[in-house]
């Protein structure tokens, strides 16, 4: 049997590496054990390799991301906002920049800096890092409430104390094989069934995979379940009562978090970018519905403006190709797609458009529904969503209240937020809350 510590923490991700920093700045002798052969696996590949920490948001936008569940994080932040995050980092140095999105980055664009103040912090709070070492099994010292016991796969250690950090089921190259969920089950708590979140769709329809490779940055996305009541409508503008009827997107019957804008990525499979992503939970919650991913690819324009201007092209220059008209507002490839769609030619004139026609075309770019069938699974997961169940753990310390001295960070929990940052913030904001707390 090793040495007695005051704290363990397992999983050496983002929560676990702040967590063991704080536990051990606080004098607690902290132990922080990892099964891969280096820390921070997934913070060197998040963000394309460059990590986005974090979002250029308040305490309270954070909450919000989170839909329901983000009251949760209340503590937490008040403990870690987003800019004594940055602050964080920065004093560590390593100077931060924000993106036009928000998503704020290393200067540097190297997620290994970001790892490589982590490991300067644990260093220097004095708390001890192993490597190699994946845990089998956690039990409780006898007697009840002495500590428990953490036994790896050559060795066992004890502690007064234990965080969980070791994350959800997402990309499980990084070590994330959902094993903290039966530890924490067999300490008495209840499990979330965990599911993919952030993570691409896959969609049967050949004209969206003859896409492949054409980007958009600005998609308007929602996920609707073709299969529940609805009622397909048309209406016309009564400001102009000249607009003919424009095809209306079905009534649509959201969960939550169903509805975003952003970037967007036609792929081999289906969909992909940030806007498919972060609609992608709606789908791994409800994975029996018949999902559809209705796209409006023009958000910034008005379906009136866009009627408007096609009239008014047919007016102004009406031997134009339509095609080419709608090729300077999205790609190409995308623009022929979708006068196929509206059942036009590509040699179409402006002039030669009907009013039915150019209604057509206005639905296409606004009302395009994309079949899904599914996800890529975890493998390409970017966040679990499920996990330990919240009801279950103290907000104001992260501590279980099944169990003393047993606490958790990071994706273990039932929380998910969206892409740009909001996730990493969870991780290092719990993570810190619990080594201020043990």
């Amino acid at each position: 049997m090793d040495a007695r510590y005051d704290v363990i923490v397992i999983g050496a991700g983002a929560a676990g590496l702040l967590a063991a920093a704080r536990a051990g700045e606080r004098g607690r002798r902290t132990l922080l054990v990892e099964r891969n052969r280096k820390p921070g696996v997934k913070i060197l590949m998040s963000g394309g390799t460059r990590c986005n920490l974090t979002h250029a948001a308040t305490a309270r936008g954070i909450v919000d991301a989170f839909g329901a569940a983000g009251r949760f994080l209340h503590s937490a932040l008040a403990a870690l906002s987003p800019d004594d995050l940055v602050a964080m980092f920065e004093a560590e140095g390593l100077p931060t920049k924000v993106e036009s999105t928000g998503k704020v980055f290393p200067v540097s664009d190297r997620a290994l800096d970001v790892l490589a103040a982590l490991r300067r912090m644990l260093a220097r709070s004095g708390a001890e890092l192993r490597l190699g070492a994946a845990v089998v099994n956690i039990v409780r010292e006898a007697p009840a409430g002495a500590g428990f016991i953490v036994h790896s796969e050559h060795a066992a250690y004890r502690a007064d104390k234990l965080i969980i950090t070791v994350g959800g089921q997402s990309y499980p190259g990084c070590g994330t094989c959902g094993d903290g969920y039966a530890w924490a089950r067999s300490l008495g708590h209840r499990i979330i069934p965990p599911r993919p979140a952030l993570v691409p769709l896959l969609s049967p329809e050949s004209w969206v995979h003859q896409l492949r490779g054409v980007t958009l940055p600005d998609v308007a996305l929602e996920m609707v379940d073709a299969r529940e009541g609805r009622d397909s409508f048309a209406t016309s503008d009564p400001s102009h009562p000249s607009t003919p009827p424009v095809a209306k997107a079905s009534r649509p019957w959201p969960t939550e978090r169903s509805r975003t804008r952003g970037s967007f990525l036609f792929t081999h499979f289906g969909l992909s970018g940030p806007a498919p992503m972060d609609v992608s939970r709606a789908v791994t919650e409800r994975p029996h519905a018949r999902w559809q991913a209705r796209c409006d690819f023009l958000p910034a324009v008005s379906e009136h403006d866009l009627y408007e201007r096609f009239a008014s092209e047919a007016a102004a220059n009406g031997k134009r190709a339509i095609v080419n008209l709608l090729a300077e507002w999205v790609p190409r490839r995308l623009a022929e797609a979708l006068m196929a769609r509206a059942r036009l030619p590509l040699d179409r004139r402006a002039a030669e458009l009907s009013r039915a026609e150019r209604a057509a075309l206005v639905d296409a770019l606004k009302h395009t529904a994309v079949a899904i069938s599914g996800t890529l699974g975890f493998k390409k997961a970017e966040v679990t969503a499920g996990g330990v169940s919240l009801d279950e753990v103290d907000s104001r310390t992260m501590q279980s209240k099944l169990l003393a001295g047993l606490y958790f960070a990071g994706e273990i929990l039932d929380l998910d937020g969206p892409i740009g940052g909001y996730n990493f913030q969870a991780a290092f904001s719990t993570g810190a809350l619990a080594g201020d707390s043990v």
